[in-house]
């Protein structure tokens, strides 16, 4: 029988890879049928589960109420990339083609939905940490953090708004007036919610890595892994703010960061991490 820290890193890996090969999946072989996609999905959120129990989510069954508030933490961080992990098969949004977004209606509104619920759940996610954090050395990086990620997610959810449910309805008129060509005025509302999705992006980066600052601080994670969450965040906050019109590959790099679950995985990882840190002993 494999021996209990095997299965914890063992279900620690499996939780690592999940946003990499949704990425990977999603822009590298777009949209297949549901009727591959969604049971695969459905199976990877059992095993999502079975590893996020295994790692450390046990804990609920204590009387260990601190250990149950850092797993609920961990929970909300990690929950938003089980939900989008469905994007793999959904490939990427057909903006550009109002016939083809009318045809997959349904699942563009899942996308979105999916998309609102992940913003709410990280955002639970940062208030249970910030909480957490308020009586530590790390508290002010906390509190910035938490001012960044107040401002960025309603806008965030007016952003997914727009994308899930204005432009649904748009491009369904569109398909019954046998309209193919976007409407001038259109082009740039669209433009200017990228440019929010943008500034959205840069808010959630800016916010993981005051946080990340603050768990450094408070000695909950080890310096050189926080160096690596922080690096990580400037870098795709630089990606992010970049003009889009700048050559290869800066427009692609610039396209991915701000993709709207992107900057999501950063606090999914903290989770995972989080989640290992309660599961491994008798403290906090």
């Amino acid at each position: 029988m494999p021996s209990k820290l095997f299965k914890r890193n063992l279900s620690q890996l499996y939780l690592t890879l999940v946003p990499i090969l949704t990425i990977v999946f999603g822009l590298g072989i777009g949209y297949v049928s549901y009727k591959i996609y969604l049971p695969i999905w459905l199976v990877n959120v059992v095993l999502m589960i079975i590893a996020m129990w295994v790692l450390g989510a046990f804990v609920i069954k204590t009387n260990d109420v601190e250990k149950k508030h850092i797993a609920a933490c961990a929970l909300f961080f990690i929950i938003p990339t089980m939900l989008s992990s469905m994007f793999a098969g959904l490939g990427a949004p057909p903006y550009e083609s109002p016939k083809l977004w009318v045809a997959s209606a349904n699942e563009q509104l899942t996308r979105y939905y999916f998309l609102l619920a992940m913003g709410l759940l990280i955002a639970f996610g940062y208030a249970i940490l910030r909480e957490k954090l308020k009586n530590t050395p790390g508290n002010f990086y906390a509190l910035l953090g938490f001012i960044a990620i107040q401002i960025a997610i309603p806008i965030y959810l007016i952003d997914m708004s727009f994308w899930g449910f204005y432009l649904t309805k748009l491009y369904r008129i569109m398909a019954a007036s046998a309209i193919e060509k976007t409407p001038e005025w259109v082009l740039p509302l669209r433009n200017q919610f990228f440019y929010i999705n943008m500034m959205v992006a840069a808010l959630v980066y800016i916010a993981t890595t005051a946080f990340v600052l603050s768990l450094k601080k408070a000695g909950w994670f080890k310096p050189a892994a926080c160096h690596i969450y922080i690096g990580i965040s400037l870098v795709f906050f630089l990606f992010d703010v970049l003009p889009p019109t700048l050559p290869e590959p800066f427009g692609t790099l610039n396209f991915v960061v701000s993709i709207p679950a992107v900057p999501f995985m950063l606090p999914y990882f903290i989770g995972v991490n989080l989640l290992r840190k309660v599961g491994n002993g008798p403290s906090v």
